[in-house]
């Protein structure tokens, strides 16, 4: 499909630029709505919001008046906009859970209003991640598997529940009002300008720092990456699928080819970055999940979704993006 009218929220963060970016070379007319609480108005966005197609409304999901100023009638919603990062998990947990769930409502609202056609949620595999410390679950995982919160006093399931009240919204809002919908569960997506309060990003700025040995935490465990411009077709195929009649669900997004633990990631991020240093591993305190990676068999049957970017390459472009763009000061 091209010629759409898409609104994306959250669009002035990681994810929205690469998937505006996208949608306009792809013929599409974007709106990003962005509160500029996390999305940086830096010079890829000025860049981008130059081009004809584009068009940024800053404003808060939890506001029932940015839609008065919205309007109806889009083709498809991105909901991308979320409080997400284990700094604001462990330090506002109550602010996780009032901006993700009355922001998503807020959006669900709009749309079966006839804001947009047709509605995609991105979720997280934190969805399930506390499920596997009371069940065994398999991994990879497939996205059927139950979804559970089992210490609900921990900060860091206000995040994971307010993604999995997310998916139980936007799935009875579609439901219900007989509306195309996809749910998108994001495993470890990196890539050029995700910030740097993540694994990859941190890691290599600590070590352009000169920090040897360089410090690992949960070097024991293991995870599944997914370049960003991979994730990018998984999404954007799971909500044409659903726009065009086809199934409408959830689908893991991530790269299950390349399952790899904290020490092997950085000891592969050092020799790409041609660093010499060693490595120290430490424990992490709030990541109890040792292994995650996604069963993505339904993405590759309903959407043809295949990642494409390995791990290396991947590493590569990013590397060289945050050595072109320190952290602001």
């Amino acid at each position: 499909m091209a010629d759409k009218r898409i609104l994306i929220t959250g669009g002035a963060g990681f994810v929205g630029v690469h998937l505006a970016r996208r949608l306009i070379d792809n013929g599409d007319e974007v709106v990003l709505l962005d509160d500029f609480s996390r999305g940086r108005d830096d010079a890829e966005l000025a860049e981008l919001t130059a081009r004809d197609a584009i068009t940024t409304v800053t404003g808060d999901i939890t506001d029932a008046a940015i839609y008065e100023r919205l309007g109806k009638g889009f083709d498809q919603v991105y909901h991308l906009a979320a409080v997400i990062g284990v700094r604001h998990v462990m330090e506002r947990p109550h602010d996780v859970v009032r901006i993700n769930a009355v922001g998503t409502l807020n959006l669900l609202d709009w749309y079966a209003d006839g804001g947009a056609n047709a509605f995609l949620f991105a979720s997280t595999s934190e969805a399930y991640a506390w499920t596997k410390q009371v069940m065994n679950i398999p991994t990879p995982t497939p996205e059927d598997v139950p979804l559970a919160l089992t210490d609900i006093k921990n900060p860091r399931s206000s995040y994971a529940g307010s993604k999995i009240f997310g998916e139980l919204a936007t799935t009875q809002y579609g439901e219900m009002y007989k509306k195309p919908y996809a749910i998108v569960r994001f495993h470890n997506v990196y890539g050029p300008r995700m910030g740097w309060d993540h694994v990859i990003p941190e890691l290599h700025e600590r070590a352009r720092g000169g920090e040897n040995p360089l410090t690992v935490y949960s070097a024991d465990h293991s995870r599944a990456f997914c370049y960003i411009g991979d994730a990018i077709d998984g999404i954007t195929a799971a909500i044409d699928v659903a726009t065009d009649g086809g199934p409408c669900g959830t689908y893991n997004i991530g790269n299950d080819d390349e399952e790899i633990t904290m020490g092997d990631l950085a000891t592969r991020l050092l020799a790409t970055a041609d660093i010499d240093a060693g490595i120290q591993p430490l424990e992490a305190k709030h990541d109890p999940i040792k292994r995650r990676c996604p069963d993505v068999s339904r993405a590759r049957a309903d959407l043809g979704y295949a990642p494409k970017v390995d791990l290396d390459e991947g590493l590569k472009r990013t590397l060289a993006w945050y050595d072109d763009h320190p952290r602001p000061t």
